[in-house]
């Protein structure tokens, strides 16, 4: 009897086990005629294969929704949203020729090394990172990349010819990077793409460490505390604060008829630069005030940063200050609640997961202190003791879904700043990446 119960009880989890996974196959074609050594696979997963000599694909998933992305070489990339769910027979994905025009600005950037060379090192700064992480990561084929800077508007912009690969020994992966947007503007980087993750063979414990370390207070591992409602419970402090701007900093018009006030002494010979960083440590001696005023205005009356005034109404020590106070930060941040719970954020609406908040986050993982790198990030930055790891979302959305593996439906719906800003791709990691499921 209790062997035939074990049986039993045998043959219902191995049922439950084969009923929780799905076969999801197809066939690819181009040109109506089956298509081989097409990659086929889950966006930001190692789930993948290539098609046969058929065009065929087949892969063993877990019940769930997924974004299946179709990629080859010289060929529109097709991305398709599945519910294993409401799968019932194969799929048919049918391929189109790439249209990649290049502008003949970029192309002469590639021809010209050096040109080429300082816009790779900004794109990998960028895209890959300065972490101590990123110092194993290296770009396989870097030919396959093009840059552009707009210089009128200040946009630098890069394009790949196809997927970017990315050899990243700290984690342990092969990545291909199918590169859809990449710019940066106003000091803030954009990106978006594809990623299909292949585990490298080689010191698996090491990578196991590093891989918990790259997960523990990634927005990933935040995104799903917050689903589960355990952020507190495993390690993040939330913070809304509001930001406004600085009254004390100088308008950006006042900012601009200072600079040219110094612009034009600099040019009559007196060492303007000198004397703004006289400014910057100390009171200017009454000397230096004199030359500095000499043939430029004969005014002691103090500047009013609130009143428009003509360049000619503003004194050369009136303006320097004006450049002193234009370095304060543009905004101020306040908080306006502090430890509020995940339920506050998180919004049921016609079984979909939104974020909704007002104003902005600031998280806080007191489980890890920031790394020396980013302390020191900035060239101006001084040594310090490492503080919790600490970043913000800045929400361009007035809500953004969000699904249950922990990725926003639109990751260009927020914007990260400080820690997370400084985690870049180096710490990415596929989304099937389990921290309690790797031997």
């Amino acid at each position: 009897m209790t062997k035939t119960i074990y049986f039993i009880l045998f043959l219902y989890l191995s049922f439950f086990k084969l009923s929780a996974q799905i076969n999801l196959n197809g066939t690819v074609y181009f040109n109506n005629e089956p298509k081989p050594n097409v990659t086929v696979y889950l966006n930001n997963t190692t789930t993948g294969t290539i098609t046969n000599e058929n065009g065929q694909f087949n892969l063993e998933i877990k019940n769930g929704v997924y974004q299946l992305i179709i990629s080859h070489i010289g060929f529109q990339t097709i991305t398709y949203n599945i519910d294993t769910s409401t799968y019932t027979k194969p799929l048919a994905f049918h391929l189109l020729e790439e249209e990649f025009v290049l502008d003949e600005v970029i192309i002469a950037g590639k021809k010209n090394n050096f040109e080429w060379d300082y816009n790779f090192s900004i794109f990998f700064r960028a895209f890959i990172g300065t972490s101590s992480f990123s110092k194993f990561c290296t770009i396989q084929n870097p030919d396959v990349l093009f840059f552009e800077f707009d210089s009128e508007n200040n946009i630098f912009t890069a394009e790949a010819t196809e997927p970017i690969h990315i050899k990243n020994e700290a984690l342990g992966y092969d990545i291909f990077y199918d590169l859809k947007h990449f710019s940066i503007e106003k000091k803030i980087t954009n990106y978006l793409g594809y990623s299909y993750f292949k585990a490298l063979k080689g010191s698996k414990k090491k990578w196991i460490k590093n891989r918990l370390k790259a997960y523990n207070g990634s927005q990933v591992h935040f995104y799903k505390s917050v689903l589960k409602n355990s952020s507190k419970k495993e390690g993040f402090i939330l913070n809304q604060f509001v930001r406004k701007k600085n009254k004390d900093r100088p308008s950006e018009e006042d900012i601009l008829k200072a600079r040219k006030i110094v612009s034009k002494q600099k040019k009559g010979g007196f060492d303007i630069n000198q004397f703004i960083r006289n400014v910057n440590k100390e009171k200017p001696s009454e000397e230096e005030l004199l030359k500095a005023k000499k043939g430029v205005s004969k005014s002691n009356v103090a500047h009013n940063f609130s009143k428009k005034t003509d360049i000619s109404e503003i004194s050369i020590d009136s303006a320097l200050i004006i450049l002193k106070k234009a370095k304060l930060p543009k905004y101020i941040d306040y908080l306006d609640e502090s430890e509020i719970t995940s339920s506050n954020i998180v919004h049921k609406e016609n079984n979909q997961t939104y974020l909704q908040f007002e104003n902005n986050l600031r998280i806080t993982y007191l489980r890890e202190d920031e790394e020396k790198g980013y302390i020191l990030r900035n060239p101006s930055s001084k040594p310090r003791k490492a503080f919790p790891q600490t970043s913000n979302i800045i929400p361009l959305a007035e809500k953004f879904r969000i699904h249950t593996d922990g990725v926003l439906a639109n990751p260009l719906d927020v914007l990260y700043e400080e820690y997370w800003s400084y985690e870049k791709f180096a710490h990415a990691l596929p989304l099937d990446y389990e921290p309690n499921n790797e031997n």
